[in-house]
């Protein structure tokens, strides 16, 4: 296996997840430093792999499947057939965890189901990502991100005042739903050292979108009313939103009345000052069409990079609203490290977004680029496990009968 560092090391995983959701919890785990062992259909593997254009250049791969499969070793087999079955139990062997994002109740038809698998491997941690979770009414459905932000209730939240329901630019319903799983996994490990206890998390898409409705959650709670679209402005805080400058947008953000007030007198604003519908931020978010009005003018009178140097120089929050360009091209992002660049097997490099955790004495490597499909077959089935070239091809099966599951 691959020589790992980071707090995760010496954690296996046993990856039998694909599209985003599932691939972004293991991805986190393997950049942590966790052995990621990705198991893929035989010919067609992760469905993301097809996911194009774009393909990166001079490779096969999408570049949505780049995105989220560093840190893995990528087998092929077939779990439909008792011999890909029997690799998988196999491959337990040498795992801790092991994390899927089937239909409810498609892995038990295989035999590797959470209640198949925990009286054989009581200290497997078991992590399934799904739609709705593995109880409830809506456990059966199939879960895709514009719908679970859709039932979520993020688009009824997102989009312009009077304008039709929006969806959030990226996925983030697989995102979030992935992360919460390697939050989950993480607590049950711990739980695991202690007591040498398993036990499964059930992560549901649309239990995590609920769970960060944050704020406007708690609005709709304390008063019982839906609360409405408001574009780029902010539920509770006035002014903390986009204005127009004289030559595109910026994100102005008043987080209090203190900030208000210093806005106010270095911008020639003081008159604001008197007018008590301006005075407190409760009056200001109870007037924001005023207060929106009010300021637009002034925030025009300047370009966003003059607005960017005047409102941090008296520490007023705000920032440019970047494109993509902008964003990996930006010194700070740069000196971040959010950008890395990893070799690949096809001989082209590739570039890919970086982990952001930073962890001062175990920080996050990527000795594994995104894998090509079944890249590591030999590494795994022969070195780790020791099989026969017999036993490699019969567990790779009928690639048409999985890919229908």
């Amino acid at each position: 296996m691959t020589e790992r560092s980071g707090p995760l090391k010496g954690l296996k995983v046993l990856d039998l997840t694909r599209v985003l959701a599932g691939p972004t919890c293991t991805q986190m785990l393997g950049d942590l430093g966790a052995e990621v062992i990705k198991v893929e259909r035989p010919q067609a593997g992760d469905d993301t792999r097809g996911f194009a254009p774009p393909f990166w250049p001079g490779t096969q791969e999408s570049a949505y499947f780049l995105g989220v499969n560093r840190n893995k070793l990528s087998v092929t087999l077939d779990i439909a057939t008792p011999e890909g079955q029997a690799v998988v139990h196999r491959l337990l062997e040498h795992c801790d965890i092991l994390v899927e994002n089937f239909k409810v109740g498609a892995l038990a038809k295989y035999g590797l189901g959470w209640e198949q698998l925990k009286a054989k491997h009581p200290r497997l941690i078991y992590c399934s990502i799904t739609g709705f979770g593995q109880t409830g009414p809506y456990a059966p459905r199939p879960g895709y991100d514009a719908l679970i932000q859709a039932m979520g209730g993020v688009m009824s939240l997102t989009g312009e005042p009077g304008g039709s329901p929006q969806k959030v630019g990226v996925p983030v319903a697989d995102l979030f739903a992935g992360l919460y799983g390697c939050i989950g996994i993480l607590a049950a490990v711990n739980h695991r050292n202690s007591t040498g206890e398993g036990q499964q998390v059930d992560i549901g898409m649309l239990d995590t979108h609920v769970a960060w409705l944050a704020n406007q959650g708690m609005n709709f709670l304390a008063t019982k009313e839906n609360p409405p679209r408001l574009g780029n402005q902010h539920p509770n805080i006035s002014p903390y939103q986009e204005f127009p400058t004289k030559d595109g947008y910026i994100i102005l953000a008043v987080g209090n009345d203190p900030t208000f007030e210093r806005f106010c007198k270095s911008f020639g604003c003081e008159h604001l000052l008197e007018d008590a519908r301006f005075q407190t931020n409760a009056s200001r978010v109870q007037n924001r069409d005023l207060v929106t009005q009010t300021l637009t003018p002034v925030m025009q009178g300047r370009t966003t990079a003059e607005w960017v140097e005047a409102l941090e120089a008296k520490k007023i929050g705000c920032g440019p609203i970047n494109t993509l360009k902008e964003v990996f091209a930006d010194p700070h992002v740069q000196a971040r490290g959010m950008l890395m660049t990893l070799p690949h097997a096809s001989g082209a490099t590739v570039e890919v977004i970086a982990n952001p955790v930073k962890l001062s004495a175990t920080p996050a490597d990527y000795p594994v680029p995104p894998p090509v499909l079944g890249q590591h077959n030999e590494q795994v089935l022969k070195g780790l496990l020791g099989l026969s070239d017999a036993e490699v091809a019969a567990a790779q099966g009928n690639p048409a009968k999985q890919a229908a599951e």
